[in-house]
């Protein structure tokens, strides 16, 4: 393990930011259709990012390693990060270029969302020449799968030096069977298909067999799936009422990690316990609509 909690654990996030704007609506519109959202919020947003704040606001130290932009747009991104406490290492700081934005919409009676993204597709990043200096400060490392070649490297540089790898596997992207070798705990969503697989199960198997110890499958309300070396099982999450199930999933994986990150050699207790922590701060985040609300209830 790392340096290891000199009272806050340390985390490098690795992936996605984007500037999301989320509006609140009775229904999503069909063509041609034109409609008055209830609310709208705009902010930060992105797997890796999402989890760094909340890895934040759960007392840890957030640093995120990511590709954002000196356009107008971009700067609110980085600023709405900033405000919350995560300290950006920002690979595209002299792109002029808008950030990547997400349109979302949330349907107000179910939670459901619908978005709209290029997600990563507009950045290549190389690793930066600190990449180990940055691992080796930290002790516990999350890649969300986004600019995968920059990914692959911090993950290989987290292994080198000893620290512990989480993945955060929204779905299935090209190259990602080069990063498992080097990921310790990977969270899945229930979108993410490994090549002929089609269930939790399959899935769960399939990182086994490429090399991941700890793994787990989330599945909204669905109790999550998990195995690890010597067992496997499932962790309940909490019944809520829904208002905005955007993010919960990113929010899962900061509060997951904020807990691997306090715990030595990783047992199945250990693992289920995290998951389950993790899940109510999850559980919380869906019954706010935003993906900062459920922060300001503590």
């Amino acid at each position: 393990m790392g340096p290891t909690t000199r009272g806050r654990p340390e985390c490098l996030f690795v992936g996605l930011s984007t500037l999301d704007v989320i509006q609140l609506v009775d229904h999503v519109p069909g063509a041609n259709e034109k409609l008055t959202a209830r609310k709208q919020v705009v902010t930060a947003g992105g797997p890796a990012a999402n989890a760094a704040a909340a890895f934040t606001h759960l007392g840890g130290v957030a640093r995120l390693l990511t590709a954002i932009g000196s356009h107008p747009l971009g700067l609110a991104v980085a600023a709405d990060l900033n405000r919350l406490g995560v300290t950006v290492s920002d690979l595209a700081a002299d792109s002029v270029e808008p950030p990547t934005v997400s349109s979302i919409l949330v349907t107000a009676s179910s939670g459901d969302r619908a978005v709209a993204s290029i997600n990563a597709t507009g950045h290549r990043l190389a690793p930066p020449d600190d990449l180990d200096a940055m691992v080796a400060a930290c002790d516990i490392v999350e890649v969300d799968g986004h600019h995968m070649e920059l990914a692959v490297a911090t993950a290989h540089a987290t292994r080198t030096v000893g620290r512990r790898t989480v993945f955060d596997g929204g779905s299935w992207k090209a190259g990602t069977q080069n990063l498992l070798p080097s990921i310790d705990v990977a969270v899945c969503s229930d979108d993410f298909h490994p090549p002929g697989t089609r269930t939790p199960t399959e899935t769960l198997q399939f990182l086994r067999d490429h090399g991941v110890a700890w793994s787990a499958v989330s599945r909204g309300a669905q109790s999550i799936m998990w195995a690890g070396p010597d067992g496997s099982g499932t962790v309940d999450v909490p019944p809520v009422r829904v208002a905005d199930t955007l993010g919960a999933g990113d929010v899962l994986h900061g509060a997951l990690t904020h807990h691997l990150a306090l715990q030595g050699h990783l047992t199945s207790q250990g693992f289920v316990e995290a998951l389950r922590a993790a899940a109510v701060v999850s559980s919380r985040a869906c019954a706010s609509f935003g993906t900062r609300a459920w922060m300001q209830g503590g």
